[in-house]
Order: structure tokens, then sequence, then C-alpha cells
């Protein structure tokens, strides 16, 4: 179930808008997404950035402020029943289906903070064998002392069970993607990007997030007045895939993108 806003005002119930977008924008203006016409909210006033499961919002320095549960807030992991207010409007963030991030995970600045980056190494699963298991299962190990094996295929039981059928392949598994600090304090040091998303940057400055996604991995524009660059280019709005090796600008600092193995 896809998570969704519920407008209200005066506990009147405006309407429901779904998050389908991975941007949503909230303002006075008609090209908001969600237009809210009244002199209270600021023509760009906010915008929730909705990556898999979770969806995070952003103060976008209006003018009266956005309030989650009475609280001011310039960015924020929503969780459901949170209550986003802007002006005398409400929106009621529904999502029944478990986030797999936390508000702990979201404040993190991964990159920059050596601390973090030791911390997640310890945390990263060890794989076990049944990670690496490629198919091949104890019957296919022949175990039948050399001379008997006709034997065992001339009973009747043998030839009345049919040969079985091949097993499909395994579908490729794709690489652990990785960033590698390349300018800064923490030159050198690198990320393995085992999570489903990875917070990148400095909060207050300019942040990001890199999704897992079963196809690849992708970096979407979080925070801040400057959007991400790779090799070169400035991205926009929209989620951009990494390729192996992409250059990185995030924060003032360069990032190197890579696949491990």
């Amino acid at each position: 179930m896809a998570a969704k806003l519920i407008l209200s005002m005066d506990g009147l119930v405006l309407k429901e808008i779904p998050l389908s977008k991975e941007r949503t924008s909230l303002g006075r203006k008609p090209h908001n997404d969600i237009q809210i016409d009244n002199l209270a909210i600021s023509g760009e006033h906010a915008v929730i950035v909705t990556i898999l499961n979770d969806s995070f919002l952003e103060d976008l320095n209006s003018t009266n402020g956005t309030y989650v549960n009475g609280q001011p807030v310039k960015k924020h992991f929503l969780q459901n029943n949170d209550v986003v207010e802007l002006g005398k409007y409400k929106l009621k963030y529904i999502n029944e289906t478990p986030s797999q991030t936390t508000t702990a995970d979201f404040e993190k600045t991964m990159v920059l903070r050596p601390d973090m980056m030791h911390k997640m190494a310890e945390q990263a699963p060890t794989k076990s064998m049944s990670d690496t298991h490629v198919g091949v299962q104890a019957e296919d190990v022949a175990t039948t002392p050399p001379g008997t094996s006709h034997e065992v295929a001339s009973t009747p039981a043998a030839q009345s069970t049919p040969p079985a059928a091949p097993r499909p392949a395994a579908p490729a598994a794709m690489p652990m993607g990785a960033v590698q600090v390349l300018s800064g304090s923490n030159a050198g040091k690198e990320l393995e990007l085992t999570k489903n998303l990875t917070t990148l940057g400095r909060p207050g400055v300019q942040v990001a997030v890199i999704t897992r996604r079963p196809h690849g991995y992708f970096i979407t524009h979080v925070e801040g007045a400057n959007f991400p660059v790779v090799n070169g280019a400035t991205l926009g709005t929209n989620p951009h895939e990494l390729k192996d090796h992409d250059l990185i600008e995030l924060a003032g600092v360069k990032m190197e993108f890579f696949f491990k193995g």
C-alpha cells in the first residue's frame, strides 16, 4: 500500500493525495503538486521526497515555517500518522508499510563522519554459506561406491522414476556498490552500500540518498539548494542511476561510486 497524505482544515477532510511521485512539492503557486491557495502558505513551501517505502519532508525556507506534530522542522523523516501543519491546513501522513530506515539513519552523515563509517563496517553482516550457495545440493554429489551404480539403475523403482528436470540457472546477483571519498579529511575512506537506502552529505548543507534497487543503484537529491553533481553534470529532481566509477560531488566532497568484485 502506497503512502498517502490526508489534507484537512478545521477537522474537515478535503482530499487524499497518494505519494506516487519521488518528489512532491507543496505550496501556494499553481505549479506545485499539492497547491494550497492560502496567503499563509509560501509559493514554494515544502517538498516531500519519497524513496522506496520512506518519505522525507523538507521545509523550503517558508515564511511561516512547517510543523510536524506541533514542532517546527526544517527536515523530517516522516512516520505513520505524523501530522504536517502548514498554516491552518493539516496533512496526515499514512504509511502502513514497515520502513527500512529510522530517523537516526536519515540524520547520519555517513560519508563525512569516519566514526559512523567504522560502525557500519562493524555491523555489516558476514556472508554465510547459504548466501554463497549456487544450487549444488547433497544429492548432486556422487557418494555411491564404484561398481554399484549399475545395480541401483536396474531396480524397478529407479526405472519408473522420471529424470529430474534441470534446475533453472540462478539469476546473477548485482555486485555490491560502494563509494570512496576522494577529497577532504576523510579522503581514502570507503563505504559499502549494503543498505537499501544510504544517506550521504551534510545535514543543513546538502543531503542525497543512494538507493539499492534490484536493477542498480540510484542517487536522489533530498536536501539543500544545490543538487548533487555526477561526472560534472548537475542532477535534477529525478533519481539518477549510478554507473561504475561515476564521480560524485556532494556537500563540497568528491567521491567515486564503483562496484566491488
